[in-house]
């Protein structure tokens, strides 16, 4: 009986479990997933520089784990230390005005400016690339070994033997270990998660023997669309001020033109700092073996206080152990199809590197804090696709200052609007910290970013559906539609309205001149104004009834011969090769969106499956990858959207480091990333309506796909 009733027990329990198990799945290992993809560089690679970062800041390292051989990383991905605040700009000593930027097009009637990049005038052409270049993102100084082998001789970069480079996500630590001149050498790297400082902790025999040092060089800055954002060349032109605090800190005070900034250095133990150039500082260690050392970057310093490496590593590990512990996670360990490793590489480290470089308090640009790319601004049309995966990865507090933002740049973006003759605003494109948007022959005609910020707004109310956020957001959005509805052309012999010149949209080769109807921008034009009538009906206030004329009389997608067109009446979209260039936006028309009630499904099926044929595919970006595996996703080929998302082309690298490689002059590319990271969340939690479980994912058995807090898509 006694057995009898034991075998029932055991029974009872194995029922228990088995149902608990199909209730609550087995959790995650978090630390494990993260840590696997954990980078390790052996030797040297300059495409494989490694970074810390906090979102407004952001350190990159060489193999010795500072920035010791920073030109010879010149051509692979640089050794940036960019923040958000930091910038220069050139005075304006020709009395330049915005006003000599401006084209004019004649729109219903009335004549509307443009800031255009200007060429049939010397010196309207000097004006329009000084507004572009000013102001451009600064690098805040660059900080390196000094190592002296026993012959006395500085070392160079074959002299580092036995290398190895590695970063820990986990704990957003950056290790290295060599030998120089026989002598081992380590180092450790920490950023700061809430101020814009670095931490180092250094072990060597040679800091006893007093052949290692670490030095301080500080540059001018660079007005070049794409560069490291240096110049060492150009001493008289800035000034570095050596200031001692205590015998343990000095204060660096940084002046060029009218910008200043100041650096802080602390350290433990013996040591003194001395000036070894114009701009260039050293830190002499004392006798021990071991130095830490400390270095705040900042607008003003004031009476911050810098934290020692102790309390910035406990930083740290609490700050990367809240990041990884919450929010949303995937898990491929038990996918036996041989492309799932990779994607867990990338997306893993795509959470890392969007964390580090495109949290703070401006939207990022395409290259982050690691290298300008055009001179460090960024551009608001690719914000989407920097940031919309964070709320729907869980983690929609990391942008609400980016948001903020947008109230910052309202009243300049309202001026535009008001200036062309237009309601509410027109935000604006390519742009810095001044918020003013800069002279663009392409740039200064896109409206893809204006439903950007509903987007958002739309994402924040789902991930807290309170009146607070309702009237958190509410202007922003409201000024958006009004633009929105006001912009549109109406056209009485079709009875419709159009989006009509001057006009670029996504793909960018078309001519602003003739483009009317972009298949993307429509559908984006509706779903913009349809959100903003849900937040006014939220909100219990009248529907706005030009919106909803606009909004229910758009013109629907151009189509032929069975498939939509790039604009509207561009029959040889998928003949004439040089109209299949640059991005296939639209797909993200039935991808990036939802289904729109003008859109036949089978018609983008049809386009999809001409586009994968036929489309010049190297001449695409990296965020074409990942909008067309959305398009497949919602279309229901899981199979074809994983040959998009890890499609074999130079533009959809992603380096050891996790940068999505672009070409020579685009090392990195973060807009990649992001959108990965926005492509395997609909893969996996599908979108508004899916009821099929990890939709992305064909069903072969092979993709054993677990992940935990991520939200579908609208």
């Amino acid at each position: 009986m006694k057995q009898r009733i034991l075998l029932l027990s055991i029974l009872s329990v194995m029922v228990l479990a088995s149902c608990q198990s199909k209730n609550e799945p087995e959790k995650i290992d978090r630390h494990s997933v993260v840590t696997r993809s954990n980078v390790l560089v052996e030797g040297f690679d300059s495409l494989a520089s490694l970074s810390v970062g906090n979102g407004e800041f952001a350190f990159t390292t060489d193999l010795t784990g500072l920035q010791t051989f920073y030109s010879d990383y010149e051509n692979g991905v640089p050794l940036g230390t960019q923040s958000n605040w930091g910038w220069h700009t050139n005075p304006n000593t020709e009395g330049y005005d915005r006003s000599e930027t401006l084209k004019y097009f004649e729109v219903e009637g009335r004549q509307v400016p443009y800031r255009h990049q200007l060429k049939d005038d010397p010196r309207a052409e000097a004006a329009c690339n000084y507004f572009r270049e000013n102001p451009h993102r600064l690098h805040l100084g660059m900080i390196g070994l000094v190592l002296t082998n026993s012959e006395g001789e500085t070392a160079r970069l074959e002299d580092i033997k036995q290398a190895t480079h590695h970063l820990d996500m986990w704990t957003g630590k950056i290790s290295s270990s060599f030998e120089f001149d026989g002598q081992p050498v380590n180092v450790e790297v920490y950023c700061h998660q809430d101020q814009d400082q670095i931490s180092a902790r250094i072990e060597s025999p040679l800091i006893a023997e007093g052949k290692l040092a670490v030095q301080w060089k500080f540059p001018f800055g660079v007005a070049e669309n794409t560069h490291e954002g240096y110049d060492f060349d150009s001493p008289e032109k800035h000034q570095s001020v050596l200031e001692e605090v205590t015998s343990n800190q000095v204060l660096i005070n940084r002046t060029l033109d009218n910008d200043q900034y100041e650096v802080a250095i602390a350290w433990k133990g013996s040591g003194s700092v001395t000036k070894a150039g114009e701009h260039q500082f050293v830190l002499q260690p004392g006798s021990k073996e071991v130095l830490e050392f400390n270095c705040l970057f900042a607008p003003e310093v004031g009476e911050m206080t810098l934290a020692d490496f102790e309390s910035t590593k406990t930083n740290n590990e609490q700050a990367w152990l809240n990041y990884w512990e919450n929010g949303g996670i995937v898990d491929f360990t038990e996918c036996t199809d041989p492309r799932a490793q990779e994607l867990e590489r990338r997306t893993i480290l795509s959470q890392y590197l969007i964390k580090i470089q495109s949290t703070g308090s401006l939207p990022p640009a395409e290259t982050g804090l690691t290298y300008n790319s055009w001179y460090g601004k960024y551009h608001l049309e690719m914000h989407w696709w920097h940031i919309a995966h964070f709320p729907q990865w869980n983690r929609a507090h990391l942008i609400e200052k980016q948001l903020d933002y947008y109230n910052d740049l309202y009243e300049q973006a309202r001026q535009t609007a008001q200036d062309q003759g237009y309601q509410g605003v027109r935000w604006q494109k390519m742009l810095g910290p001044d918020g003013e948007n800069s002279p663009s022959s392409v740039g200064s005609y896109l409206v893809w970013q204006q439903p950007h910020i509903i987007w958002f707004a739309e994402q924040m109310y789902q991930a807290d559906p309170t009146e607070e956020t309702l009237n958190k957001y509410k202007d922003l959005v409201f000024a958006t539609a009004a633009f929105m509805g006001d912009f549109p052309v109406w056209n009485e012999e079709k009875q419709q309205y159009d989006l009509a010149p001057p006009l670029i949209p996504a793909q960018e080769h078309w001519s602003r001149e003739t483009t009317t109807n972009p298949p993307f921008e429509l559908p984006y034009w509706y779903w913009g104004l349809t959100t903003a009538r849900k937040w006014q009906d939220r909100l219990q206030l009248e529907p706005d009834g030009q919106w909803e004329d606009v909004r229910l009389k758009l013109a629907a997608p151009d189509q032929a011969d069975g498939v939509y067109l790039g604009i509207e009446g561009a029959t040889e979209s998928y003949t004439d090769m040089e109209l299949m260039e640059d991005h296939p936006v639209v797909l993200g028309a039935y991808g990036i969106l939802p289904a729109w009630d003008k859109l036949d499904p089978e018609v983008m099926r049809n386009t999809m499956h001409r586009i994968a044929e036929r489309w010049d595919w190297p001449s695409t970006w990296g965020w074409d990858y990942p909008m067309a595996a959305m398009s497949a996703v919602r279309l229901g080929e899981p199979e074809l959207a994983l040959e998009f998302l890890l499609k074999d082309v130079q533009k959809n690298t992603y380096l050891r480091n996790g940068h999505n490689y672009q070409s020579e002059r685009l090392r990195i590319y973060l807009p990649g990333n992001g959108g990965l990271l926005t492509t395997i969340g609909m893969m996996c939690a599908g979108y508004e309506g899916c009821e099929t479980e990890n939709p992305g994912f064909p069903k072969d058995g092979k993709w054993k796909v677990k992940w935990e807090d991520i939200k579908p898509v609208f």
